[in-house]
């Protein structure tokens, strides 16, 4: 398949922001380290070594691939593929030392998501791609059964972007599936070398299309939780799951699709939203009781009665424990890698370039580092999924506190 136009690409990365629902605006990407400032930094890139914030529970971290081709659907965004194909990155919880280092991405999905974003030639591919991690491969699982969460990145993005998150579960003791949906990522790495790229980005225009992709999600889901946890498992740690704990959380698409996901498959009992805007929307009916956490911005468009309105509206349909929190000083993609990977470049003063379609951050707003966007995402969705998924009490979801400022509890 041949790659895609980068301009469409970088116009609708962003189409899955948190907006109006009646009026969808595409905007333009983040940025590992905005264009106008590439020139900044004189340490020279090719000498940067970056790496992921190292994770904070007890186990170290397996890593694992799964390849799983749903073969009763076809592909929604090129048919002529033919069946629905999906990669999924494992992490586990696991006993130290043995295994291989997991690198970061593949080069080719390093170089595309650097031209997406007007990179490519700034600092090469494989700096991105090298990464340090802590996950390792064929490292030995720990004993015992554990749940389950579900990793969905935001449009245009790979499921790589949300490893400093899915590392930190599987310390936890959470086995993490984080899925790479095909052509809805500037590029992702599929068997026999094949580098898919979002064609989705060029096909998807209304908000019509939007909620198409945010209920196909939802059934790309249903089947990785099909082969993990069904009679004949694909993976072959699938002993490790327990299948009556199952989560799910996303970022900008992906967070939306954790609803939608619930809304058509009740083995999913917990769900997180990260910013994105709903789509789809919560059921008129609810979610049978089922607990659902809102963690976004904190500007205009998340906050109650901004200019998204979806999330009021999916506010007023949860019907089960429900959280709506937001983020001061952070941006869109600060629930993702990307702010870590720019700081660690030295250019964290640098924003995105945006098209109108967000709001301009205050300047008298203090600015999040990389690292403690990425602290405050790991802390409250993993209290989350202890809360719903282990029962264990967090007073850190009972309402504001002195170490966490920067969390607004919102209760419209």
């Amino acid at each position: 398949m041949p790659r895609t136009s980068m301009t469409p690409v970088v116009t609708l990365l962003s189409l899955a922001l948190a907006l109006p629902a009646a009026a969808p605006a595409y905007a333009s990407p983040p940025s590992v380290g905005a264009t106008a400032s590439v020139g900044a930094d004189t340490r020279g890139d090719r000498d940067v070594r970056l790496q992921l914030p190292r994770p904070t529970g007890p186990y170290a971290v397996g890593r694992d691939t799964l390849h799983l081709v749903d073969r009763d659907r076809r592909d929604p965004w090129v048919p002529t593929a033919g069946s629905r194909e999906l990669m999924v990155g494992m992490f586990y919880p696991a006993l130290p030392g043995g295994g291989r280092p997991a690198r970061y991405a593949t080069v080719d999905e390093a170089r595309l998501l650097l031209e997406a974003y007007g990179l490519d030639g700034v600092f090469p591919p494989e700096t991105l791609s090298a990464t340090a991690t802590h996950g390792r491969f064929d490292a030995r699982p720990a004993r015992g059964r554990h749940p389950l969460v579900v990793l969905s990145p935001g449009w245009g993005a790979s499921a790589y972007t949300l490893t400093g998150l899915a590392e930190d579960l599987a310390s936890r003791g959470y086995v993490v599936a984080a899925v790479d949906h095909a052509y809805e990522s500037v590029g992702s790495a599929f068997p026999d070398g094949r580098t898919l790229t979002c064609v989705a980005c060029d096909a998807a225009r209304t908000e019509e299309d939007m909620v198409a992709a945010t209920a196909g999600r939802g059934e790309d889901v249903s089947f990785v939780l099909d082969r993990l946890t069904g009679p004949r498992p694909t993976w072959r740690h699938a002993r490790l799951i327990d299948r009556n704990r199952i989560g799910m959380a996303g970022h900008s698409l992906g967070g939306a699709s954790a609803a939608a996901t619930m809304t058509g498959d009740r083995r999913v009992r917990a769900g997180v939203n990260a910013d994105g805007a709903f789509h789809d929307g919560v059921p008129v009916d609810g979610l049978d009781g089922r607990p659902f956490m809102m963690f976004g911005t904190d500007d205009e468009t998340h906050r109650p009665g901004g200019r998204d309105r979806s999330w009021d509206e999916a506010w007023d349909r949860l019907d089960g424990w429900r959280r709506w929190l937001t983020v001061s000083g952070t941006d869109h993609f600060g629930f993702t890698d990307i702010p870590v990977l720019q700081e660690e470049l030295g250019r964290s003063g640098a924003e995105p370039p945006l098209s109108g379609a967000r709001p301009a951050r205050s300047e008298t707003q203090p600015r999040l580092s990389g690292r403690r966007a990425m602290e405050l995402t790991r802390r409250y969705v993993a209290a989350f999924f202890d809360l719903h998924l282990r029962h264990r009490p967090q007073p850190l979801l009972d309402g504001p506190t002195s170490t966490e400022p920067e969390v607004r509890f919102n209760n419209p």
